[in-house]
């Protein structure tokens, strides 16, 4: 079986979790080349698990100080390009393309009749979760910006829905837990992040931001360029995260029993409702703009339990070998039977 694996690539998330997916692909057997899409080619890091991989244009929307510009989210992308793309892309030798809400590899698949099978936190949203925020047009988005054949939808609880447990890239190693916090606001800018750090003299911060070029220290903040294996240590490490509301690093987090503060992007409904849920579930305190009196308050707070989830990756890939594509029952019962939450967490 020959795959093509097509991965948004506008947040490091969905590579995230391709990197799991990769991991356990290559481990049984499957031929598998990839295409991402989202954003410059230039822009992505760490990329060697995915071999000679393809790039191409996409969509994607622009966001400006913790929010979403749909001027900019309108005028930057460019569906004539988009369209080339999705002509252009022979599919003529694959027996299968996986997605995680890609749309060139999506529609490419849909044209050309060749099988297709959707992976993402956004095919969660087609099932009865919790959603706050979404608009028409949003819903329209969820169904159509990327269609598949068949869809399978992660997240942190199953609502009594058909869908599965998050796929999580990371790994709990031997690390001492020490007092700094790690913050990823990738949506914020660098001059409101530091200026809420920096009311918190006596709290160490490493900082991630994609506008960081080289590491430097201002006060008690270390601000550190995007990178995957330092990212990985420090998160190992750190004692909380700041976070904004995406799905993957909230999904490391609470595997490794970090504690959680995230203030969602301003008008992306999924991060509102994923912020919103984690809330409800009681493993996430959240802030709706850079709020140092919830900061303070959150740092007070006791260190987090850890979820333990099972290892969704290789069970989706053993579910692709055996063919079986339109059942998905067993699948989603076996692998919430496996998680284990923590005793405080909200039953919704």
């Amino acid at each position: 079986m020959k795959i093509l694996y097509g991965v948004q690539g506008t947040g490091n998330g969905h590579i995230a979790r391709a990197r799991a997916m990769a991991k356990c692909l290559a481990e049984a057997g499957l031929e598998v080349d990839y295409l991402f899409t989202g954003r410059e080619q230039s822009k992505y890091f760490s990329m060697e698990q995915f071999g000679a991989y393809q790039t191409r244009r996409g969509l994607s929307f622009a966001t400006d100080k913790g929010k979403v510009n749909y001027f900019k989210t309108c005028t930057s992308n460019n569906l004539v390009q988009f369209w080339q793309d999705v002509n252009q892309l022979d599919l003529s030798h694959y027996d299968l393309v996986l997605n995680d809400f890609e749309p060139v590899s999506a529609w490419a698949s849909k044209q050309q009749g060749v099988p297709s099978i959707s992976i993402s936190h956004q095919n969660a949203f087609r099932y009865s979760v919790p959603l706050k925020g979404a608009s028409w047009l949003d819903k329209q988005v969820i169904h159509y910006f990327a269609p598949a054949d068949h869809h399978i939808g992660l997240h942190w609880y199953h609502f009594d829905q058909p869908i599965l447990p998050p796929i999580v890239h990371t790994h709990k190693a031997e690390a001492t837990e020490e007092a700094f916090v790690l913050v990823y606001l990738p949506f914020e800018s660098i001059a409101d992040i530091t200026e809420l750090l920096l009311r918190f003299t006596s709290q160490h911060f490493v900082c991630y931001h994609p506008e960081i070029i080289e590491p430097k220290v201002i006060d008690n903040i270390e601000f550190m360029p995007l990178g995957l294996q330092s990212f990985q240590l420090h998160l190992n490490r750190c004692k909380g995260v700041i976070a904004n509301g995406g799905f993957e690093l909230p999904s490391e987090a609470l595997t490794l029993g970090k504690k959680l503060l995230l203030k969602p992007l301003t008008g992306q409904f999924e991060q509102v409702s994923n912020v919103a849920t984690l809330e409800d579930l009681g493993l996430a305190t959240c802030m709706e703009i850079l709020d140092a009196s919830v900061v303070r308050k959150w740092l007070d707070e006791s260190s987090a339990e850890s979820v333990n989830y099972p290892d969704v990756a290789k069970a989706i890939v053993d579910w692709i070998k055996q063919g079986n594509w339109e059942d998905k029952s067993t699948l989603t019962e076996h692998l919430w039977e496996k998680v284990d939450f923590p005793s405080y967490v909200t039953n919704l």
